[in-house]
């Protein structure tokens, strides 16, 4: 199968331990695809070609397989991965007034990342955490009973740290 995608400057010999590992197990994509993106951060375009040549998948069928899954990104995320609780505690605790919070201080929608790379912030059904509500996590970092105030705080102590490295 030949795959018509141009390269975008992904380091394509990352992938050949990875393919080399799943060879010979069928109904690895998923597991394979969680590799890739573990190397490169996202699921670059011009790794999906390579992937579909050398499996002889579709480049569609490879994608249509991440999209189902929320973990994959199609994109760079931003260093610091903020994640807004959605879930119904979170929701009438306030979540949405905390989304405009982030969305307006950092000129981001659902979903995007940052101009400057810095943060990516996606709202998710449930964090599980229903006792901090509202919540989210930023990294590994779990934030609760959050205000709009607070999660500015949180935002601008990031920004402060970041611009004294």
């Amino acid at each position: 199968m030949q795959c018509q995608c141009a390269a975008n400057g992904s380091d394509l010999s990352l992938l050949e331990p990875v393919l080399a590992e799943y060879a010979d197990l069928k109904g690895s994509l998923t597991a394979v695809l969680q590799h890739v993106q573990e190397l490169y951060g996202y699921l670059p375009y011009d790794v999906v070609c390579l992937l579909a040549e050398k499996t002889g998948l579709t480049p569609a069928r490879i994608l249509g397989a991440a999209a189902f899954y929320a973990q994959f990104r199609f994109a760079p995320a931003g260093k610091y991965l903020i994640m807004l609780c959605g879930g119904t505690a979170c929701h009438v605790n306030g979540s949405a007034r905390i989304a405009a919070a982030v969305q307006e201080y950092l000129h981001v929608e659902n979903g995007g990342t940052t101009e400057d790379g810095l943060f990516s912030f996606s709202i998710l059904a449930c964090l599980g955490c229903c006792s901090l509500s509202p919540a989210m996590m930023i990294n590994e970092e779990t934030y609760g009973a959050l205000t709009p105030a607070r999660v500015l705080e949180i935002l601008k102590e990031i920004r402060t740290k970041e611009a004294a490295k």
